[in-house]
């Protein structure tokens, strides 16, 4: 039996100029990662579905991911063509990507997010996917940068949105991503705060912030960062 194609096309509308143009996508049958990172970032065997996230409109270089609005405002479309669409020259992003490519498609994908001012989240989740890319190349450098970009873009997310909807995930995020940029007094406050917070339910974001604690005082202990009783760094 020969071996299955890992890509296939579908078609997509753009939001901006409602172009149609075909964007490839990874087969879900061979989406299965071999191992994960604590902040989700996925390892796999074969082609990387992460490659495939954005679609990019050949036409007028809108680049979106299927979280995006399925159409622009007059103002976000006006915004987009004075900041990004009026330099764009023709390109298809439609078939094999490698790791350049990927990475070119999410720094669009996040010039036109910041472009028509789109969601919180959906911006801290591309900056997020391009410290994952710099992460896969072990380009530590550029990887803590967009870290920190992300970070901060969570956090905005949180104080808008998560307060009142106790979202595990992103808390569980906002520590994990403060443990693995060094800003250890951070990542025990946000682990801490989930894992003691009675209204929050998620078992699964709990015992990972317990998990990640663990790590994170082994990490301090290496770093030979004080640590005080309550497993805090010392002066916090």
């Amino acid at each position: 039996m020969p071996d299955l194609i890992p890509l296939y096309s579908i078609k997509v509308k753009c939001c901006n100029c409602e172009h149609e143009f075909s964007t490839s996508r990874v087969r879900p049958s061979l989406k299965k990662a071999i191992r994960r990172d604590a902040d989700f970032c996925a390892y796999y065997k074969n082609e990387n579905p992460d490659y495939y996230v954005v679609r990019v409109c050949p036409s007028c270089g809108f680049a979106s991911t299927e979280n995006s609005a399925d159409k622009l405002t007059e103002l976000q479309q006006k915004a987009f063509n004075e900041q990004v669409g009026k330099r764009w020259k023709s390109r298809d992003f439609g078939e094999k990507r490698s790791w350049e490519t990927a990475l070119e498609t999410y720094k669009l994908a996040l010039l036109c997010a910041q472009s028509i001012n789109d969601k919180d989240r959906i911006i801290a989740s591309l900056l997020h996917h391009i410290a994952w890319l710099y992460r896969y190349q072990g380009n530590t450098e550029q990887e803590q940068r967009f870290l920190r970009y992300s970070l901060d873009e969570y956090v905005k997310v949180y104080e808008k949105d998560g307060i009142a909807g106790n979202d595990a995930r992103l808390m569980y995020l906002i520590g994990e991503l403060n443990r693995r940029i060094g800003e250890f007094s951070m990542a025990v406050m946000w682990f801490s705060r989930l894992i003691n917070d009675q209204k929050i339910m998620d078992a699964a974001m709990i015992r990972a912030a317990r998990e990640q604690w663990v790590v994170l005082r082994e990490q301090m202990r290496g770093e030979a960062v004080d640590i005080d009783a309550d497993g805090l760094p010392s002066g916090s």
